[in-house]
């Protein structure tokens, strides 16, 4: 199982950037696959997740993200994005996508078990 994430950079706050994650090894339409971000100084968290129970879609984010981040995968190319608007030096981390165990996740970080190197996203003026 690999990860590979792509698509950081630095940007001025309000700009846009969109997160990339291919992975090989297994197939994002059966596991819950989410994005996970880390400040200087700060812990792991997550930030958003995409998951599947039976036939229902469900996608989670954290309040600091919500109605600027936009998370979709992309099941023929096995990739998954993290479409990031509005930024904000706040959101200045490095961003890792994640592989769950299972097909859903509420975003738990213990349910994550495959993970990418991460990709830098700097928003600074």
């Amino acid at each position: 199982v690999q990860l590979q994430a792509s698509g950081g950079g630095l940007v001025q706050p309000g700009s846009s950037l969109r997160l990339s994650c291919v992975a090989s090894g297994f197939s994002t339409g059966h596991y819950a696959i989410g994005w996970f971000r880390q400040a200087p100084g700060k812990e792991r968290e997550g930030v958003s997740c995409i998951s599947q129970e039976n036939d229902d879609m469900f996608t989670f984010y954290t309040d600091s993200v919500k109605g600027r981040f936009t998370i979709s995968r992309d099941n023929a190319k096995n990739t998954m994005y993290l479409q990031m608007n509005g930024l904000k030096p706040e959101d200045t981390a490095i961003y890792y996508c994640a592989a769950a165990r299972r097909s859903y996740s509420s975003g738990s970080e213990g349910d994550f078990g495959s993970w990418g190197l991460g990709t830098l996203v700097t928003v600074s003026s």
